[in-house]
Formats: structure tokens, C-alpha cells, sequence
């Protein structure tokens, strides 16, 4: 952590990443006690905070191993202590020689859907993990669990020297599209479904598959059984967001971020105004309104009510136009619509209590290849 003297949100230059460590240890709390109840390790996921400090109290309260969207979170959480990781996207053969340097400070396990991947890995060996991702009805990655093929996949990466087959990982991120809390509680029971039988196909066919690892944050918030599945993969949960609101999978009290911003020009005839939390401070991730807008501006400096009316509606590079005509100088927050991209968009938390500012944390959004990995070529 980087200590900082008290100050007041009040005192802050904008735009600024609000995060509301109250709301957050809540958060990361009451998922661990989910998890145990459904009888399943947690296994969270990086890519929505980014941030060591969160994953440092993810593991206090008993997360076994993360996962990682790139090899970047991979680094900087390795070197940060963490040595049980999950890469969660399929494999790209150009990471492989970063992936065997990386191996050599944490186990590292990667994931594939396809022949090309495992070749390439078997190429290298090295003992390197693997998981082997399934689409359970998302439909954008993983092999079909219905396939022979699939099966086949599944008893060449375990019977692959050099290899370590992990298990079998999937996410239903179709759930994310749910129009009620029912329909993504049947979703996420479509998933467990899915995986179980496709486990029981692998012990048919003499495959051992240790370990059925399922995630997403709106599934794990509303499934009512994980019967049979050995991990969850929740990355969200930790932030919650306007999108996840609105799917019903947590309240606004739930959210930890906000985006502080400073309202910079306004125009009252045309019930506008305009402010400093632009797209590449919000992202241009839509919200799920009809009509859709860019984040929900919240009531005060320090509260989780939403405003009834103001919503950023357009965005540019810095500007962001908000569908209220308020005073130039006035102080705002807004409540993203999806805090994965928003949170990607910045160097670092600002944490609070309150309106206190308490410290201010790195968010680690680093990418490209680690010096040392780049291809070389002899100077003529």
C-alpha cells in the first residue's frame, strides 16, 4: 500500500477511481462464505480490480489459487507472491516463451480448445498445466461438449508427456444477457449441468478429470447448487457495477467504485452539461437502459443512491455530456456500467471510507511481452 495523508474526496483532482474499501471487504467477504456453503473453492479472478491489495485480501480469506485474463496480471501477481495461477483465455503459442520464464516464480496453468494449442505446448512440455475450456452454451470459446472429438482433446492433453491436464474450465457469460434473476439462476444450473456431464463422459472414457471449474459473477450470485463442480472463477463480485444492478445480482449498496469527475461547461437551454469522465474514463460500454447511456450518476459524494434522472449520454476522447444541466465546478460520481473496462482505464484506486481518502492502490493494466521475451534478430 501507498500511505497517504487524510484528505476528503472533496479535495481531489478529477477524474478519479473511487474505491469504497467498506463496500469492498463486505464483498469479498460474503462470496468466500457463498463459496464454502456451495461446497466449492474459490479460484477469483483478477481481470475486474487488477489491484494486489484486493487479491492480497482475497487470499486472507481463503481463495485458493486466481485466474488471469492475460499474462501481464500473471506477472505481477507471481511476483507479488501469488503461486497457484490460472490463465483464462486460450492459449496464443506467441506467449509460450514468456509463459516457461513465468512458470519459473509460480505454477502457471493455461488454457486451450483446440489441437493447434495442444501441439504447440506438447512441443515445449516444460510441465506446464492445462486446463481444457468447454462452452456450456456462451457459445464464444471451448470445445462442444457433445463432440467425440471434445472427449478426445480432453485424453490427449492427459495422456501428453510433459503436459499436466488440470481439468476442465468453462464460463457462462451468456448470463450477462438475462432479462431476470430466474432465467440466470437457470443458466448457471445449464453450466453446473453441462460440466458435471461432460465430466462423467470423461471418467466413461477412462479420462481422469480432477477438477470442474465453473465462473461467472452473476451465476455464482443466484445459483441455488454447484452440485458436483469443484471451483468457481468470479471476478466482478469484488466491484459489482451498474450492469450487475440491473440483472439483480447485487444492489447499488454493493457497488465499491465510482468514477469522481468535475462538471467543466454547461448549457441550461438545452438541459446539458458537460464533465471530465470522458470515454477513456468511462470506457464506451453501454449500459443496459433503453435508451442505453454510458453510467448512472450517483447522489452525493459518498452514498449509493442513484440520481432519478442524470446519466452520462454521450462520451468522447475527455468529454463526457450528462443528460442534466448542472453547474460548472459542481462534483459528481458515476456509477459505471461495467467496472472490468472502467477500472482498466486507470493507474489507481483512490480507497475510502466515507468521503475519508484512506490510500491509494495500483491497478496493474500493463500490456505487451516482458523485456527479455521480445524476438531478436542479428544486426547485419
Amino acid at each position: 500500500m501507498t500511505a497517504t495523508s487524510s484528505a476528503d474526496v472533496s479535495d481531489l483532482p478529477t477524474p478519479a477511481l473511487l474505491l469504497d474499501l467498506d463496500v469492498l471487504e463486505t464483498n469479498l467477504e460474503r462470496m468466500q462464505r457463498r463459496s464454502e456453503a456451495l461446497s466449492v473453492r474459490l479460484r477469483p479472478h483478477m481481470k475486474t480490480h487488477k489491484c494486489l491489495e484486493v487479491g492480497r485480501l482475497q487470499r486472507a480469506l481463503g481463495a485458493s489459487g486466481i485466474t488471469v485474463s492475460t499474462l501481464e496480471e500473471a506477472w505481477a501477481f507471481a511476483e507479488d507472491g501469488f503461486d497457484d495461477i490460472t490463465w483464462a483465455f486460450p492459449l496464443n503459442p506467441s506467449r509460450i516463451p514468456e509463459i516457461q520464464r513465468l512458470r519459473a516464480t509460480t505454477d502457471l496453468a493455461v488454457t486451450i480448445d483446440s489441437e493447434m494449442a495442444l501441439d504447440a505446448l506438447r512441443a515445449v512440455g516444460d510441465g506446464i498445466g492445462v486446463w481444457l475450456e468447454v462452452d456450456c452454451g456462451y457459445g464464444r470459446t471451448g470445445v462442444d461438449p457433445a463432440e467425440p472429438r471434445s472427449v478426445e482433446l480432453a485424453r490427449r492433453i492427459a495422456e501428453a508427456p510433459g503436459l499436466s491436464f488440470r481439468g476442465c474450465l468453462t464460463h457462462a457469460g451468456h448470463a450477462y444477457h438475462a432479462d431476470s434473476p430466474a432465467q440466470i439462476a437457470s443458466i448457471a444450473e445449464e453450466e453446473r449441468r453441462v460440466m458435471v456431464d461432460f465430466g462423467a463422459r470423461l471418467r466413461a472414457a477412462g479420462v481422469e478429470c480432477s477438477t470442474l471449474s465453473v465462473g461467472s459473477t452473476p451465476g455464482m450470485s443466484l445459483v441455488r447448487s454447484l452440485s458436483g463442480i469443484h471451483e468457481a472463477r468470479p471476478g466482478n463480485y469484488a466491484l459489482f457495477d451498474y450492469a450487475q444492478t440491473r440483472l439483480g445480482a447485487c444492489e447499488t449498496t454493493d457497488c465499491a467504485v465510482s468514477v469522481l469527475s468535475t462538471v467543466v461547461s454547461s448549457r441550461p437551454d438545452r438541459h446539458r452539461s458537460v464533465s471530465d469522465a470522458g470515454a477513456l474514463v468511462m470506457s464506451k460500454d453501454l449500459g443496459p437502459d433503453d435508451p442505453p447511456h454510458f453510467g448512472r450518476l450517483l447522489v452525493g459524494l459518498s452514498g449509493h443512491e442513484l440520481d432519478s434522472d442524470a446519466r452520462i449520454v454521450s462520451v468522447s476522447q475527455e468529454h463526457a455530456t450528462i443528460s442534466s444541466p448542472l453547474a460548472p465546478g459542481s462534483r459528481i460520481r458515476v456509477l459505471p456500467n461495467h467496472s472490468c473496462l472502467t477500472v482498466a482505464q486507470f493507474d489507481h484506486f483512490t480507497v475510502v471510507r466515507g468521503e475519508t481518502v484512506v490510500d491509494r492502490w495500483r491497478i496493474l493494466r500493463q500490456r505487451g511481452p516482458r523485456e527479455g521475451v521480445w524476438p531478436t534478430r542479428p544486426v547485419a
